[in-house]
């Protein structure tokens, strides 16, 4: 696999109540927010919504999936939480090479979630290192 800039690599993945008391339990943070109807539905949001670091772990899923025949080390993540993500949205999760640094084996990639209608939920910066 060539790693240049502009290159991308996508997911699509629905948000399910499952995966988020899944990731709950992984995580170890039981926030109401995430996990109970009725204290959500008394916030800003009208309802419950997914952890913030469930979509970063989206992001490292796309980076470990595509660089998967390279031996890599995630360096950085960078998160701006733009909006929130609720149950049953589908987040598609972007990771666009920026920059790559061949001497170093360093690679930028900008990095996006969006939601099934177009709104941005997330916007960050990866970086990579790619080991011989």
């Amino acid at each position: 696999m060539e790693i240049k800039q502009g290159v991308q690599f996508k997911i699509a993945k629905p948000i399910t109540d499952s995966l988020i008391r899944a990731f709950a339990e992984v995580s170890g943070d039981h926030n109401p927010i995430h996990l109970d109807d009725e204290f959500a539905e008394q916030t800003r949001f009208g309802r419950r919504i997914a952890h913030g670091m469930l979509s970063g772990a989206l992001i490292s899923a796309v980076l470990g999936n595509e660089f998967r025949d390279m031996k890599i080390v995630y360096l950085s993540q960078t998160m701006r939480f733009m909006a929130p993500v609720f149950i049953d949205d589908v987040l598609t999760v972007t990771a666009t090479v920026t920059d790559v640094r061949e001497s170093k084996g360093i690679v930028t990639l900008e990095t996006t979630c969006i939601n099934q209608d177009d709104v941005v939920t997330l916007t960050g910066e990866a970086k990579v290192m790619i080991l011989p």
